[in-house]
């Protein structure tokens, strides 16, 4: 996925998240109006009802029953804290009052039931609603943290705004993933069938290229050209299964089969079969083991029989005749490690993490990039050096 793609991602949930933020900011203060002496009160305005109770020759005249819903109830207090006049008041809401009395329920509650108060000339009207029809709380804050408000508010925004892309980075990762494996084998899958189709002429020109360099009465210049199109068409045979086997371990497709090995063995059967068959003349060989038992390696050992014989001939290939070849191995603490050096190879590679292309391109083809897959397959790594001689080690964990 393109860059652009993950930018234009990222400002399309920012932008998502910014205007829930700013509806549930708008909800907020609209359900705070609304609540509030904007808005609506319990019932009528407390001045309104009180406009209505006017003193007569007889007490008072109240006229706002109509401003009282059901339920609801109101009474006078003089300046000594008596009921000098009430309308519809409960029987369990007394008739005299303390100060500190007063005090409390012009806050609170007076025995459950929510009241409002309302000072005049003559008295303290209070206004009551049924018990548990609302609820009242007191509520004050520092000027500081008034201050400190619109900072809480944009933490609280980037808290939300970093969960909303953590899921969604998430959630695009889960996709690109599956993208990635939809690629991933399909282009497997091409170069499955690439290398199907090749494998066949590829084993006809092998024959006959046997045949002729085989066949008596064939003049030796062309039985040298015969030998050298049988050796060329091996290295594109080789060629291709290392392309099929650097593809599998990319895609994560190559099973490790892992056995316990013995690295003195192991290495020992590589070294015989190289100087049966793959070394080539003119060159020296050398093994070089430690005297002290080597620790038991759990490997697969297809895999790494690969990368040995892939460092060896890169050794073969890349050097005349007359260098040595050496192959050994060493305990370095909780790493076995396998290293092959010999000759000089022109722009050796760098270590592995500067080498190796993404693409699949190195200095030396695949061979090399095939042999710090296998490595790290195997929870190692490979590490290349230039010199004289070029030296690889294989560091694999015991």
């Amino acid at each position: 996925m393109k860059l652009s793609s993950w930018m234009k991602g990222a400002m399309l949930v920012t932008v998502s998240a910014l205007l829930i933020f700013i509806m549930m900011v708008l909800g907020c203060l609209a359900f705070t109006w609304h609540i509030s002496k904007g808005g609506t009160e319990w019932n009528a305005p407390i001045q309104t009802i009180s406009d209505a109770l006017t003193p007569d020759s007889t007490g008072y005249s109240f006229t706002g029953e109509a401003f009282l819903e059901e339920g609801c109830w109101a009474m006078l207090l003089n300046e000594e804290g008596k009921v000098v006049w009430s309308y519809h008041k409960p029987e369990d809401v007394p008739e005299e009052y303390s100060l500190p009395q007063v005090a409390t329920f012009a806050r609170w509650y007076l025995n459950d039931y929510p009241v409002r108060c309302w000072v005049r000339d003559d008295g303290l009207l209070v206004v009551g609603s049924p018990k548990g029809s609302v609820w009242k709380q007191d509520f004050s804050m520092d000027l500081q943290d008034i201050l400190q408000l619109p900072f809480w508010i944009l933490g609280f925004f980037l808290l939300a705004l970093g969960c909303v892309l953590g899921v969604a980075w998430l959630v695009l990762r889960r996709w690109f993933r599956q993208e990635q494996r939809l690629r991933d084998a399909a282009r497997s899958n091409w170069i499955n069938g690439v290398s199907h189709d090749i494998r066949t002429p590829l084993s006809v020109v092998m024959g006959y290229a046997a045949q002729l360099e085989e066949a008596p009465d064939l003049a030796p210049e062309h039985k040298r050209r015969a030998c050298a199109i049988r050796a060329q068409s091996q290295v594109i045979r080789d060629l291709v299964n290392d392309l099929n086997l650097t593809m599998r371990l990319d895609c994560e497709m190559q099973p490790l089969r892992r056995e316990p090995l013995s690295p003195a063995a192991f290495l020992r059967q590589i070294g015989a079969d190289f100087l049966n068959g793959g070394m080539g003349e003119g060159f020296d060989f050398e093994m070089q083991l430690p005297e002290t038992p080597l620790p038991m390696l759990l490997a697969d050992p297809f895999l790494l029989r690969r990368a040995v014989n892939n460092l060896l001939a890169n050794c073969v290939r890349h050097n005349d005749p007359g260098c040595t070849i050496c192959l050994g191995a060493r305990a370095e603490g909780k790493w076995l490690v396998l290293w092959v050096e010999g000759g000089t190879v022109e722009k050796a590679p760098q270590p592995v993490d500067h080498s190796l292309e993404p693409d699949g391109g190195a200095a030396h083809g695949t061979g090399l990039r095939l042999v710090a897959q296998i490595a790290a397959a195997h929870g190692g790594k490979a590490v290349f050096s230039s010199g004289t001689p070029y030296r690889c080690e294989l560091w694999l964990p015991v």
